[in-house]
């Protein structure tokens, strides 16, 4: 064992990768705690009520945000890791794609708030947020980094971002800011992170980014099922706040967006452990199928297993957690986490079997099954919201998880493999495959 630590050590790929996976796990975590941290002084601050349409005004915006990302991320890291040479025109393109979707962001919401019953003051917080967008162009300096493995560079603009955007947030605090001081820090934390991308990048190169026109015609070929899955997933994690606004008030937003921020607070582990063991988990296909799928199999049961030692203590403790954290006034949070929670064993199972989808190149197949799980989301919403409040979006959440994330594999031949398996982990039993 330790020979094989030590050669290792010593193989210069392993290394970079690891450092790099390292440095952006140590970001992820302490983004986790400070922002948890800032986020229920911000809570406790502002009120049920308050919070509700800083929340809400967050969720309406994130309707939208799909329109400026343009499903373009991994296609330009892609693009970059085959051809650096043409480095400039990737990203100079990408760079004004966004900017042009930014400000499409901001023309859809001018249209959509006209169907909505938000008062001035919510559409005010809307657009500020909505700002946010533009500055978000420069994520392509993110895409470079990325496919350079040079993520220290990301982690160090992001920690400076998320510091000033926390100590602004303290400041707001204790000068007893109104709530549209608290959008304004959202717009700044953009900036901020946008000038951190373009500093560090200016150490390593200098800019001269250019539009491409042929380039933009084959970026957006490659990332229009892209953008339409990132739509799908929009609508699909953010209806719930938005439909609980409408149907109800913005307290009660306030209420289930208060138990969410703790429920899926945990949602960075899936996404750090796929990442890692997926790579092995491919290596064993080479070796045979068997290996492959028993691999995948213990995958699927690290998941189920450290999501329930998550979400057991949160059920029994959930009143209690959340009268410590946010204070009496969020009283029904308590139950919206005790159901809300249980969505993260199919959350966790969704992002590894996610990664299986890709690596069999089933990515219409993984469209269809988020499509699903948002059409069953927003019906479960009209018809659980209107008699069981706030708990009935999170019964909603819940099953749209377990359709999306499992049934669905049921349905299809290419994919009733995984089912069984995810059963195995969920019920913690070995049962024959159906054949």
């Amino acid at each position: 064992m330790l020979t094989k630590l030590k050669s290792l050590q010593n193989h210069s790929g392993f290394m970079r990768y690891f450092k790099n996976t390292s440095w952006l796990l140590g970001e992820k975590i302490l983004r986790m705690v400070v922002g948890l941290f800032v986020g229920i002084w911000v809570a406790r601050y502002l009120g049920p009520e308050q919070f509700g349409l800083f929340s809400y005004a967050q969720s309406f915006v994130g309707l939208f945000t799909a329109i400026a990302t343009l499903g373009l991320d991994g296609i330009v890291v892609r693009e970059l890791v085959k051809d650096e040479t043409r480095r400039d025109a990737l990203i100079g393109t990408a760079f004004w794609l966004k900017f042009i979707g930014a400000f499409g962001v901001l023309l859809f919401l001018a249209i959509a708030i006209n169907f909505t019953s938000n008062d001035t003051q919510t559409n005010i917080l809307i657009f500020i947020i909505a700002s946010a967008t533009i500055f978000g162009s420069f994520n392509v300096v993110d895409m470079y980094f990325q496919s350079k493995v040079m993520g220290k560079y990301i982690v160090f603009a992001n920690v400076i971002s998320l510091f000033f955007s926390s100590v602004a947030k303290i400041i707001l605090i204790l000068n007893e800011a109104p709530l549209e001081a608290f959008a304004w820090v959202v717009l700044f934390d953009s900036f901020v992170l946008a000038c951190g991308f373009v500093y560090f990048y200016i150490k390593n190169h200098r800019i001269d980014w250019k539009f491409n026109k042929p380039i933009a015609v084959d970026l957006l070929r490659d990332a229009w099922p892209l953008i339409l899955s990132g739509i799908v997933i929009s609508i699909y994690m953010k209806i719930d706040q938005v439909m609980i606004m409408e149907m109800m008030d913005a307290e009660a937003v306030g209420q289930y967006a208060a138990a969410v921020r703790l429920s899926e607070a945990w949602y960075f582990i899936p996404m750090v452990i796929a990442s890692s063991l997926f790579p092995a988990i491919i290596n064993a296909k080479k070796i045979s199928e068997e290996l492959y799928y028993a691999r995948l199999q213990k995958l699927y049961d690290l998941m189920v297993w450290m999501a329930i030692a998550i979400a057991l203590p949160m059920t029994f403790l959930s009143d209690w957690i959340v009268n410590l954290l946010y204070g009496g006034e969020y009283n029904e949070a308590g139950s919206v986490l005790m159901i809300h929670i249980w969505a993260g064993v199919f959350v966790f199972l969704g992002v590894a079997s996610g990664k299986w989808f890709v690596s069999e190149n089933l990515q219409i197949l993984a469209f269809w099954r988020t499509f699903s799980g948002m059409i069953i989301n927003v019906i479960l919403n009209f018809v659980l919201i209107p008699k069981y409040g706030v708990q009935g979006a999170a019964v909603a959440t819940l099953s749209s998880q377990i359709m999306a994330a499992y049934m669905f594999d049921l349905l299809n031949q290419k994919t009733k493999k995984m089912f069984w398996m995810k059963t195995r982990s969920l019920l913690l039993i070995r049962i024959k495959d159906d054949k």
